[in-house]
């Protein structure tokens, strides 16, 4: 059975930021902005077309605006007000992308733990209660081996924790980014 698809821009934006070029791109832009497609190439070493594919994924998930000036392409990092449900996520992000050196391996380590949306039904699970293997399992309808999978996900990634005794519950997580992303998870 194929899970619900719950909370599709969560998933589908984790997938966006868990590349490295992709947050190289939005650290550049956190830093300096506008800048256009051969600025972004240039300041990264990236192809042109290799630039602009990343720009327009992140453009999709809505954390980066565009404004066309003629033949030009300018992007920037969406404000507070045009950011709408990526607000706090845009925000997290521009704190950890003006750090030196920025951290893009604890970002993408972060985002992967919500890249599939079976993670987002287990996490969902365990925040309205702690519960074993056996019962997140039947609460979700997923196979043993795909909920081992995901759990130690979520496990390695510092959503969720598992007691001495098999039980798995929620944790806080200790990274604003990470905070962020759990907060979108239970929406």
């Amino acid at each position: 059975m194929n899970p619900e698809p719950l909370q599709p821009t969560l998933w589908r934006t984790c997938r966006v930021l868990a590349n490295e070029t992709r947050l190289r791109l939005l650290a550049q832009l956190a830093r300096k902005q506008p800048l256009g497609v051969s600025q972004l190439a240039d300041l990264l070493t990236l192809s042109v077309p290799a630039a602009s594919q990343s720009l327009r994924a992140l453009e999709s998930r809505g954390l980066l605006k565009v404004k066309r000036i003629r033949r030009r392409v300018e992007y920037r990092l969406p404000t507070s007000a045009e950011a709408g449900a990526q607000a706090s996520l845009i925000a997290g992000l521009q704190t950890y992308l003006r750090q030196e050196p920025v951290p893009i391996a604890s970002i993408m380590k972060i985002a992967t733990a919500f890249t599939h949306p079976s993670r987002i039904q287990i996490y969902r699970a365990l925040k309205s209660s702690q519960k074993t293997k056996s019962q997140i399992q039947s609460s979700i309808s997923i196979s043993g081996p795909a909920l081992s999978r995901h759990l130690q996900k979520l496990t390695t990634r510092g959503f969720v924790a598992l007691d001495d005794v098999g039980i798995y519950s929620v944790l806080k997580h200790p990274n604003l980014i990470g905070r962020v992303l759990a907060e979108m998870a239970s929406a």
